[in-house]
């Protein structure tokens, strides 16, 4: 019933432990997302700059596979290229010893008046950092304390859990059934390498598995050849781990080659270092003390960081030549190209890092802009005749357009949920309203389409007038689309502020030539059906100018309160002429547009 109890106080202590590495990593993870986005954003094809930036994120928010994930994901959206990631790949395994290391701290005991080890002794350091943490967590209520409270709270949660599991395997010193199973690990490596990747697949975390382990130390009864077996053993079931993200949910097969690098990477480690410790320890280098020594808490930590940070530095040479047997072990098969793989870049892995999820989804709903805004210049020479339009490649690409709307809204629909900040959730706001915008382009690009070979059916043309004029106006509707896909693009408000100007040109334009054409449909200058087609163009091309108008806004509003809580008086007060910069580029529009129309005849 002794042996009962313990299991599950130990159980107890390692769910309270994984749950205290979640908290404080979405604290540390939170705090630094800007600078994580920093970070990923400078990435070149230097794999000792990768491995640098794989160790360290994966410092910041304690978890190797969460990294490797997060890796798969910017592949997937074009950010990182396979080499790239394979180097973050290395870099990621220094990292998650991080946590080993902080957890050798709850072995550290006030020997005496020491005050620097009182403040370290696990039952000093967890209440102070739960006290911590709850205070600025309830009372301080603001966003930076509550990520720094969720920091402390995960530390002293995290040391509580460790606690419990030590205080759980102490009895199992004086078990003989324990004792003898761990001098079998001692005696059989394999066994021990077994062992620690079984359980690691289980808990699904090498750092979980490891604070078990260094649990275990506290028993006084492992030494270090029991001990580095089992340690390589957790860092191959970690790849198992990772391989299973990479290889589910459809992955890319540059992201299932990161999984298989991975794989290769920590099982070649542990074949080479299992070799050279083996015959160094059949030969007894160092002596048999050094092999028979007590395996403490921060031998441990030391030897975990010590074979991952030589394994990286063995193989970093040979990052190439992973790339290459990843490309073997799974091969390009033929299958449908995208026309726009720029599109196909979103993917919910990238949750793990909201901010980057950000930056991403900004990207793709930018190439889907300039997806619209091609397409609709593609329709409207068309419609002009001007030009023999690729039917097949427009309506590939209305299709491109509409599956993205679908995929983008489920996305940023999850993404709402995950972001941080006031600033990331403004923007999410706005890619939501503005994909269905582009959206819309592309159907009154098609639309237009649509009435231009309405017209070759009925062998109907427009007069040499009515051509003109929507020429102009065509080019007028191009010119705004192409300002807001890059003011978009470019997040440039300056931009943005030339689009409503622009629109409403287009709108005394339309309304202009409403007026001329029924008034030509009067005198029978143009036929009745030429003259609805010209109509209904019209409406098209308007409403096209309309939803670029609320872009131009809704980028605007993200950052002015005023235009955020009320869009339409904004525009009341612009149209009003008592904003002189906004007066000054409607009479610049104008003259631009309007007056050219007029000398139309």
């Amino acid at each position: 019933m002794q042996i009962v109890s313990a299991i599950v106080t130990m159980l107890g202590g390692l769910a309270m432990f994984l749950y205290g590495i979640e908290v404080m990593g979405d604290g540390l993870k939170n705090s630094s997302g800007e600078a994580l986005k920093r970070v990923l954003g400078k990435l070149t094809g230097n794999v000792v700059l990768g491995a640098l930036i794989g160790m360290v994120v994966t410092a910041v928010i304690q978890s190797s596979t969460a990294t490797i994930v997060l890796a798969v994901a910017l592949i997937g959206a074009g950010v990182l290229t396979l080499k790239q990631a394979v180097s973050i790949v290395m870099g990621a395994n220094i990292g998650t010893t991080v946590t080993a290391w902080i957890t050798a701290l709850a072995f550290v005991k006030n020997g005496g008046d020491n005050w620097l080890l009182w403040l370290f002794d696990t039952d000093t350091l967890a209440p102070i950092a739960l006290l911590i943490g709850i205070v600025l967590i309830m009372f301080v209520k603001s966003h930076k304390s509550k990520n720094i409270g969720d920091i402390c709270m995960g530390f002293g949660i995290l040391f509580v859990g460790l606690m419990n599991m030590t205080g759980a395997v102490k009895g199992f010193a004086e078990s003989p059934a324990f004792l003898e199973l761990l001098s079998s690990l001692s005696d059989v490596p394999v066994l021990g390498i077994l062992a620690g990747m079984v359980i690691t697949v289980i808990v699904q975390s090498s750092s979980a598995t490891v604070a078990m382990l260094q649990s275990l130390s506290a028993t006084g009864a492992m030494d270090f050849a029991g001990m580095y077996p089992i340690v390589m053993g957790i860092n191959i079931g970690t790849t198992i781990v990772t391989a299973f993200y990479c290889f589910v949910g459809g992955g890319s097969r540059d992201s299932k080659r990161t999984g298989v690098v991975h794989v290769v990477f920590n099982c070649t480690g542990t074949l080479v270092f299992m070799i050279i410790l083996s015959v160094m320890q059949s030969l007894n280098v160092f002596g048999e003390g050094f092999w028979t020594m007590r395996a403490t808490s921060t031998v441990i930590a030391f030897f975990q960081s010590a074979f991952n940070f030589f394994t990286a530095i063995l193989l970093l040479p040979f990052t190439n030549q992973l790339v290459k047997l990843s490309i073997i072990v799974v091969k390009d098969k033929p299958g449908r190209v995208h026309r726009h793989p720029e599109l196909h870049t979103l993917s919910e892995k990238l949750y793990i890092s909201p901010a980057l999820a950000v930056v991403e989804a900004t990207k793709a709903v930018a190439a889907m802009g300039h997806v619209a805004k091609d397409n609709f210049k593609a329709c409207s020479e068309k419609l002009l005749g001007n030009a023999k339009a690729d039917i097949e490649q427009i309506n590939a690409n209305e299709d491109s357009l509409d599956r993205f709307a679908d995929r983008s809204d489920r996305f940023l629909i999850g993404l709402s949920k995950a972001v941080e900040t006031e600033a990331d959730d403004r923007q999410v706001d706005m890619l939501l309203q503005t994909v269905p915008s582009f959206e819309r382009v592309g159907d009154y690009g098609t639309n237009l389409l649509e009435l231009a070979q309405q017209m070759e059916t009925e062998k109907t043309t427009f007069s040499d007038s009515a051509k003109r004029e929507l020429s102009l106006l065509c080019a007028a509707v191009y010119e705004i689309l192409d300002v807001t896909v890059n003011a978009f693009e470019s997040n440039d408000n300056e931009m943005a502020k030339r689009i409503e100007p622009l629109e409403e040109t287009i709108d005394d334009m339309v309304m202009i030539l409403k007026d001329r054409h029924t008034k030509r449909l009067k005198n029978g200058t143009c036929s009745i059906s030429s003259g609805l087609v010209f109509m209904e163009s019209l409406t098209h091309l308007e409403r096209v100018a309309d939803h670029c108008s609320s872009i131009g806004v809704m980028m605007l509003a993200r950052g002015d309160e005023k235009i955020f809580r009320n869009h339409h008086k904004y525009l009341q007060e612009i149209h009003s002429g008592a904003d002189a910069g906004y007066a000054d580029a409607c009479a610049k529009r104008r003259a631009q547009y309007l007056d050219p129309l007029m000398d139309i005849q």
